[in-house]
């Protein structure tokens, strides 16, 4: 199958539209219009919302810094007619590093327009009518087709997450650390479980974190830090401000005491000197 480098929408059509009028290429071609959709709901909306978690905050914390792409409950296209022969569309959660146009609007991503590109990192989200599939037959895919160099299955049930890194030939287990987080090379983050809310649903969720074990927060949760931060620094200021005004206070206390002493001092010497008749 050809292999384009990866282009604008606009770039594409006017490649394509070129290449169907050559002989050569009309009919090995790979087509560019392909379905973004199924019609078909995620699982429940637990795995909605760690898809979301995951992408909020990888974008949250990346962008800007690191040309890359993620996406979730997308179609992945690594072959034209992928989905009646194998039955296959996309992973729940995917990351794709050193991509050449970030910021570009997909979506689906196909490989064959992406430069050849399949993604560095996936993770599925198990559920009991997946479990199995993704776990044998998907593990199987990104392990030999895809190449993926890491593959995270999360159970929020138990809770567990399996984790596999890609070695010269075949998956091999990640251990996890003392504190029961394993670690990703691909995305540069610690993952492990956390129970909180996102979007105010309170869960069990998989989430990234630094080399320090401190979470890698969301737009929103970085939008509170700074937020609480900025009221901290107000309270803080508040704080100086006050014992600014108490030492002012002070101060003022002290050169009226002053005052007060040298007054009285003057007025005690000015007694003496009239008792003792001296002008």
């Amino acid at each position: 199958m050809a292999t384009l480098v990866s282009q604008s929408e606009e770039e594409l059509k006017a490649i394509y539209e070129r290449l169907s009028q050559d002989p050569e290429w009309k009919d090995i071609l790979p087509p560019i219009d392909l379905p973004e959709e199924d019609g078909e709901p995620l699982e429940d909306s637990w795995h909605r919302f760690q898809m979301n978690v995951l992408i909020d905050s990888i974008n949250a914390d990346k962008t800007g810094k690191e040309n890359f792409y993620v996406g979730g409950n997308m179609f992945v296209y690594f072959m034209v007619d992928q989905v009646e022969k194998t039955g296959y569309k996309g992973p729940d959660f995917f990351y794709v590093k050193d991509v050449s146009d970030p910021m570009k609007h997909r979506g689906k991503w196909v490989v064959w327009l992406e430069g050849g590109k399949y993604p560095d990192v996936i993770i599925e989200f198990l559920s009991p009518s997946t479990r199995k599939e993704d776990l044998t037959k998907k593990k199987d895919l990104y392990e030999r087709v895809f190449r993926t160099r890491e593959y995270y299955c999360v159970d929020n049930k138990i809770p567990k997450l399996y984790a596999w890194r890609l070695g010269n030939s075949e998956y091999k287990e990640i251990e996890p650390d003392e504190k029961g987080f394993v670690y990703s090379k691909e995305l540069g983050y610690k993952l492990g479980f956390w129970q909180g809310k996102y979007l105010q649903r309170e869960d069990l969720y998989l989430r990234f974190f630094n080399e320090k074990y401190e979470l890698i927060p969301t737009h929103g949760e970085f939008a509170e830090q700074r937020a609480e931060q900025e009221k901290q620094r107000a309270e803080q200021e508040k704080q100086r401000a006050e014992q600014e005004k108490q030492r002012a206070e002070q101060e003022k206390q002290r050169a009226e005491q002053e005052k007060q002493r040298a007054d009285k001092l003057e007025k005690e010497l000015l007694e003496l000197k009239k008792k003792l008749g001296i002008s």
